[in-house]
């Protein structure tokens, strides 16, 4: 389907939405009207699994300052240095420790991880989680309830991972919870 050019108009027929009308059209997406559920849907072009039922030529639309402002940003962005992940210490008691997961079955062999590699991988858990929230506090396609039903979720993870706070040396990086302190 990416080689079509749909413009508005354009009529298909969606393995899960059934019939439905371009009422829009970008350089990524079409955003099609569904009879069937009476809304519009965003589509990307290059979705493989609709039919074309009536194809209506494409008007050509001149790119707009705020489209060439917008591209320009989205390079910016994509190109700008990654944040280095600041230098979090473990706490002194637990260096040149083990963790040891012992299965239940006695016939198993016990697994033992260096507390440095479980702390390092905790602590990239926790920078992951900061970036999606700031991607999606920046988001430009979710609405301000949808940014808040996200960010629910990252508190409650961040709340999940308090357990992990005893292997911090200083308590400024402990994980928060959602009482916005140590769960």
């Amino acid at each position: 389907m990416s080689t079509l050019d749909l413009g508005i108009g354009s009529q298909i027929r969606h393995p899960k939405f059934g019939k439905g009308v371009v009422v829009e059209a970008d350089a990524s997406y079409y955003k099609i009207y569904f009879n069937f559920t009476a809304e519009v849907k965003t589509i990307a072009r290059d979705y493989p699994n609709f039919d074309l039922v009536e194809k209506k030529e494409a008007e050509y639309q001149p790119i707009s300052i705020l489209d060439i402002e917008k591209a320009v940003e989205n390079v910016i962005k994509r190109n700008q240095p990654k944040p280095e992940v600041p230098k979090v210490e473990l706490a002194q008691k637990w260096i040149k420790g083990m963790i040891t997961l012992t299965p239940f079955n006695p016939e198993l062999n016990n697994k033992e991880i260096p507390i440095e590699t479980f702390f390092h991988k905790i602590v990239m858990v926790r920078e992951r989680l900061r970036v999606l929230e700031q991607n999606i506090n920046n988001h430009s396609k979710l609405d301000d309830e949808d940014r808040i039903h996200l960010q629910q979720y990252i508190t409650r993870a961040y709340g999940s991972l308090t357990t992990f706070n005893v292997l911090f040396a200083d308590k400024a990086d402990h994980f928060k919870g959602a009482g916005g302190k140590d769960d």
